[in-house]
């Protein structure tokens, strides 16, 4: 069972809140959010309420000083999202445009560079997950801003993130060795 322990303070200090599931807003629970344990499974943790805004993946180890590691600011951990363990195939179909237009590539592993492996200069704009759960960045080789994908269709990246003219640069599969 997948368990997180968020902490209002830095270094695992003052009032605590232990999750294992989803949590969309965690303001009922704790004031802020400056420091988190993850004790098992795999997480994405967001710094706005309902799951959106700036994201990072977590796995089991601690972080006593996220905000200074990740370069976030005055922003804390406000909503979480538990990644379901999957043991599967990965597939996922991607676009070189929005609304599944331009051509297409259909990915069952890892790409570090979408523009040196398949010769999109633009990336990746829309993308059909079919199996599998998946990060994808916006720069090559799992560098920048970070975005979960679970399985289904994201036809207009602005739309599904809030971010205008998002594209994608270079994927990596979520695998169950990480728990």
């Amino acid at each position: 069972m997948a368990r997180i322990i968020f902490y209002e303070d830095r270094n695992f200090m003052g009032r605590s809140y232990e999750c294992s599931s989803d949590c969309s807003d965690m303001s009922s629970y704790l004031s802020r959010c400056h420091s988190c344990r993850v004790e098992s499974g795999c997480w994405m943790v967001y710094d706005h309420p309902n799951f959106m805004g700036n994201q990072y993946f977590l796995r089991r180890g601690d972080y006593s000083d996220y905000m200074n590691m990740w370069g976030w600011g005055n922003n804390w951990i406000r909503s979480c999202r538990m990644i379901p363990m999957y043991r599967g195939s990965y597939r996922m179909r991607m676009y070189e445009r929005e609304n599944f237009m331009g051509q297409t590539m259909d990915v069952t592993d890892d790409c570090d560079s979408i523009m040196d492996r398949y010769h999109w200069s633009g990336g990746c704009h829309s993308c059909h997950v079919m199996d599998g759960h998946w990060l994808m960045y916006e720069q090559p080789h799992y560098r920048g801003r970070m975005w979960y994908f679970r399985p289904g269709e994201y036809r207009n990246f602005r739309e599904t993130m809030g971010t205008s003219g998002m594209r994608f640069m270079s994927m990596k599969r979520i695998m169950d060795s990480w728990y």
